[in-house]
């Protein structure tokens, strides 16, 4: 098979996808078409539509796009059936009905942020942190009838550093997943659309990567140690972030956003969970076994700012606590 043989659609939504796409595009391969998300209201009155970053990319180098509520949607199987792609790449995107992912000839294949089997699911950068992994990273498989359990044709590691958020490991992810995705197409052509691809080990699947909801990302500082609480906060920063309800001496709660926490070393233990605490420059709170410090958080209507200028703002800090 040669490189100009192959007709690829591309299936993707946010900024994620996006890397991938580009390297599609600036390494000449045939991109026929990319399916993405309905644009989505924004705005105080969502009267204004906002395009998803894969479709404006796709729409400033000419491809052509689709935009289907439903992936069953029988006028959209057919414009796909259209474009006669011989190979689907998916990244970030939604689960596909076998009508559409085994409808190129070399089949459709998944850039998914972990290392598969583990952490199958929607969030997985964001588990892998907030479970204290050091190292996680990128898989491709050949998409079948389950979410993430296709057969594995290549993976890449990435190292976690300890300080490292979400956006660190999102924007690594989001360039190793690029090449990996180029990787594995060079591999269908050498194999002539049947590249090694191995079944996944289910005993291996450890770790589930579920979808956050606000409800997942609160904190809860009696149940979790310093260390896990460290872990949350970094597994959910920048966004979601991980928060709690700041509880005032007159009773009164106020939501509160935590975006950057530092382990004490060595740990000291202090008030009991969920009471604040400060030292001249610091801002503590107790957790399930010792004192976590604060340094950036942002109060519900207010802009995120360091612990310095927060205690500047809220007073006698010994009177509040956060549950």
């Amino acid at each position: 098979m040669q490189k100009s043989d192959l007709r690829i659609v591309f299936m993707g939504t946010p900024e994620f996808a996006v890397e991938t796409l580009k390297a599609l595009v600036e390494n000449n391969y045939n991109v026929v078409g990319v399916v993405t998300q309905p644009d989505k209201p924004v705005g105080r009155h969502g009267s204004v539509l906002q395009a998803p970053a894969v479709k404006q990319y796709a729409l400033e180098h000419g491809l052509p796009v689709l935009q289907p509520e439903k992936m069953k949607d029988p006028l959209f199987v057919e414009q796909l059936r259209d474009w006669n792609a011989n190979l689907q790449v998916v990244v970030a995107f939604r689960m596909l009905p076998e009508v559409v992912w085994a409808m190129p000839r070399y089949g459709t294949f998944n850039v998914h942020a972990a290392l598969l089997p583990d952490y199958r699911g929607a969030a997985p950068i964001n588990w892998a942190i907030i479970n204290g992994e050091t190292q996680t990273g990128v898989t491709t498989f050949f998409l079948d009838h389950d979410i993430d359990t296709g057969r594995i044709i290549r993976q890449k590691t990435f190292d976690i550093p300890d300080s490292a958020d979400v956006e660190y490991v999102y924007d690594g992810l989001m360039h190793l997943g690029a090449g990996l995705c180029i990787e594995t197409i060079e591999d269908i052509i050498a194999s002539d659309g049947h590249p090694e691809a191995l079944p996944q080990d289910d005993t291996k699947a450890i770790h589930a990567a579920p979808k956050l909801f606000k409800e997942n990302c609160r904190i809860d500082w009696s149940a979790l140690t310093a260390r896990q609480v460290h872990n949350m906060v970094r597994g959910l920063s920048p966004i979601p972030g991980a928060w709690t309800m700041l509880k005032a001496p007159d009773g009164t709660e106020t939501m509160l956003k935590v975006y950057k926490t530092t382990p004490l070393t060595p740990p000291e233990r202090g008030k009991t969970a969920g009471q604040l605490s400060r030292d001249k420059k610091h801002l503590f709170v107790g957790c399930k076994d010792t004192l976590l410090q604060i340094e950036s958080l942002q109060l519900a209507g207010k802009k995120r700012m360091d612990a310095s200028a927060f205690m500047n703002g809220i007073g006698d800090i010994e009177k509040y606590s956060v549950e």
